[in-house]
């Protein structure tokens, strides 16, 4: 019995010592469906002409790279989706672009190849540009405020080093417009520009340091 628990231990001892060894690079693209929440997506005109709101779901791209050791990994992504705006603020033909990047950490449960289940989070650094009043022209303006953004998905491995790469996360932050000869208060901390997002991409994943 005391060898066979010692034969447990040694084995387990290994795989983690080879989980731990190997080490990964990878690189994705992925295309982004978004549905906004909250203040952003109100189509409620605001009191005091609150200008970021009324958008409709949203579509866009991004890209993503990661370097990990095991099931622990580092990752920074961009993201540019566009929203439809539906309000009498920004027009019906009017439209958002939110763009920016991100930094994070994600963990995969560890001891999985082929299908490899993830959690992430991580830090946005995002921008919003939209049109305003009757000008078609983008005019309302955001700084890059710091947000963040948590998620789930999984990579399934296709053709070795190639994998699909679905995903949802839910991205949270506080925008505040800048709009020319309109002057905000300073106090203001901005509109909730939350929303969900689900992709699905590809990514290459390259191991260096010993097998993934």
């Amino acid at each position: 019995m005391k060898s066979l628990w010692y034969a447990v231990v040694v084995a387990a001892s290994v795989t983690s010592a080879s989980e731990l060894s190997a080490q990964y690079l990878s690189i994705g693209v992925r295309g982004t469906g978004s549905i906004p929440t909250g203040a952003f997506a109100d189509d409620q005109a605001a009191a005091n002409g609150a200008l970021i709101q009324g958008a409709k779901n949203g579509f866009g791209y991004g890209l993503d790279v990661g370097l990990g050791i095991g099931p622990i990994g580092a990752y920074a992504g961009f993201d540019h989706i566009n929203f439809d705006c539906e309000t009498t603020t920004c027009q019906s033909d009017g439209k958002y672009t939110l763009q920016g990047a991100t930094v994070g950490a994600k963990l995969a449960v560890p001891g999985m190849a082929r299908f490899r289940p993830y959690v992430k989070g991580g830090v946005t650094f995002h921008d919003l540009e939209g049109s305003y009043g009757s000008s078609s022209t983008k005019v309302l303006t955001t700084d890059k405020t710091p947000g963040y953004e948590v998620g789930v998905g999984f990579d399934y491995t296709l053709l070795g080093i190639v994998s699909l790469s679905p995903q949802a996360r839910y991205v949270g932050q506080n925008l505040k417009a800048k709009i020319p000869g309109v002057t905000t208060p300073t106090t203001t901390t901005g509109t909730g520009v939350n929303y969900f997002t689900f992709d699905v991409g590809f990514s290459l994943h390259t191991p260096f340091g010993g097998k993934r």
